[in-house]
């Protein structure tokens, strides 16, 4: 099983999310997974030291080891960008928190990625 800590920066109540479920189905058993619920000034901060990009992002992934990783969700652009995907915000902030495991279990963008999503937006949509 995942071992998950959450821990926020931002003042707003913790989205329904069932984090732990999402990893335990993505990330290697006894993974340990820190998730970091940020806002627009940490997610630009990050986003500019680590991605070069001079805006809020709104998931980075950092695997640490293979056992090890962090992950960091900026919970309100997640809510602001969710229309643009015919998303609830709950379900874009599971869609992102998906997306970010998978970064931490090695993938990287494209069809096998998109399609694994899927899967797990459907297995976590009710």
């Amino acid at each position: 099983m995942v071992s998950c800590v959450i821990r926020k920066t931002i003042h707003k109540r913790h989205p329904s999310v069932p984090f732990v479920d999402i990893a335990d189905n993505i990330l290697p058993k006894k993974y340990e997974l820190s998730v970091v619920l940020i806002g627009d000034n940490l997610g630009k901060k990050l986003n500019k030291k680590y991605k070069n990009r001079n805006y809020p992002t709104n998931v980075l992934s950092f695997p640490l080891d293979s056992d090890n990783g962090e992950l960091f969700l900026n919970i309100r652009k997640a809510e602001r960008e969710a229309s643009k995907f015919n998303h609830s915000k709950n379900k874009h902030i599971i869609y992102l928190f998906i997306h970010g495991c998978l970064h931490l279990a090695g993938y990287e963008h494209g069809s096998i990625m998109e399609k694994l999503e899927q899967k797990y937006l459907k297995q976590f949509i009710k």
